[in-house]
């Protein structure tokens, strides 16, 4: 619909109630209209509160409150910001909203959620923003959660000088399982990756040299920026498609919650250490070593690596350090591991804990670890 003169609306044309009118639309009917969300109470639901760990280096990642046993309420909150984590040259409106969705769903899955109760949302924009953005934007939030459950919940809508989602997610542990915290890593445990890592910040590349399907023609115009990143040029399309579909629909790893519950061994207590790795693989590994007191030894020959996009320049960097790809990394017994690994396609033991300075990182052949000068430092906020 057109505002005045034929133009696009915009929020401004709108008004804040005839906004959260609209915005009703992507919720159950009447979701929106009071103060707040009121979720029902249940008898699994026990009385006593704790604080998961919380990574100091993931700022945009607020506590995961969660209660003390299998069945807990799990509350989750990310902030995303323009020109930082989405802009329009690179993610539509609808895959914006997909990857707010996402990025929340994914840390309830890190926490060892399998069921998600929905979300809730922040959104903070000028007035000159098109009505067609945030609709966008609300339909993107509406897919990703079909694909995993829950619903809209809420949430608030202001004006600003930029963009802005704030999204909290809300999930439950299963009643089969339990938490996974970073703290509950042991020396010895193996660590497995549940995916390949690199894709996302490949994908990123690729949209900024002009990519936008799998036709290398229609990078003509980025050549010069495809070539500074590494000759992305000469891409094949099959990893360009598979490449920009993770960055911008990356999927929360629900599954391999489900698949870890299934492979506990008989006998087994449950614990389980991880996170995801949203800032980067080496820095998913660092966050479990350091807060559960351990060391880390990767092994450089069983990285995560897309094996189509191992023979570039960077490819060693990005699945290090690239982020975005949103996959498990969990520390476990190796009983346990060897169980997880043939159970989910794709998973990986990449390495161990060991005994050492807490968040050490190194090779497990004992090779130098370049760290930061390799560009597998991790995203760093305020950095």
């Amino acid at each position: 619909m057109a505002g005045a003169a034929g133009r696009s609306e915009t929020l401004a044309d709108l008004g804040e109630w005839e906004l959260i009118r609209r915005l009703g639309a992507f919720a159950p009917p009447g979701q929106l209209a009071d103060d707040a969300a009121v979720l029902e109470a249940d008898d699994r639901r026990p009385q006593a509160l704790s604080s998961a760990p919380l990574d100091p280096g993931r700022a945009e990642t607020g506590p995961h409150a969660c209660l003390s046993s299998a069945g807990a309420l799990v509350i989750n909150t990310d902030v995303l910001v323009e020109g930082i984590h989405f802009s329009d040259a690179t993610t539509s409106a609808a895959d914006v909203g997909w990857r707010a969705a996402a990025a929340n769903l994914s840390d309830l899955a890190a926490m060892g959620c399998s069921e998600v109760v929905g979300i809730t949302v922040g959104l903070v924009a000028p007035g000159s923003t098109p009505w067609s953005w945030v609709e966008g934007v609300y339909r993107g939030l509406s897919e990703a959660l079909a694909a995993d459950g829950g619903v809209l919940l809420g949430g608030d809508c202001s004006g600003g000088g930029q963009r802005i989602l704030a999204v909290t997610a809300l999930g439950r542990l299963s009643q089969e399982g339990g938490p996974i915290r970073r703290a509950d890593g042991r020396p010895g445990d193996l660590l497995v990756c549940t995916g390949p890592h690199g894709l996302s910040r490949l994908g990123l590349a690729l949209l900024q040299a002009g990519h936008t399907s799998g036709d290398p023609a229609q990078a003509a115009t980025g050549e010069a920026a495809a070539a500074a990143e590494g000759g992305l040029t000469n891409v094949k399309p099959a990893l360009v498609q598979r490449a920009i579909r993770a960055h911008q629909r990356p999927v929360p790893r629900f599954d391999a919650v489900r698949a870890l519950i299934a492979s506990r061994p008989a006998g087994n207590p449950w614990r389980a250490g991880g996170c995801d790795s949203s800032d980067g693989l080496a820095a998913a590994v660092r966050a479990i070593a350091a807060t559960s007191g351990c060391a880390a030894r990767l092994e450089r020959q069983r990285l995560p690596l897309d094996t189509a996009m191992a023979s570039l320049p960077r490819a060693e960097a990005w699945c290090l350090g690239g982020g975005e790809d949103f996959e498990l990394v969990l520390a476990l017994e190796p009983i346990w591991a060897q169980a997880l690994v043939p159970a989910l396609p794709g998973a990986t033991v990449i390495g161990r804990l060991s005994e050492g300075h807490p968040g050490d990182l190194g090779w497990s052949d004992g090779s130098p670890w370049l760290g930061a000068s390799s560009g597998s430092g991790g995203f760093q906020h305020f950095g």
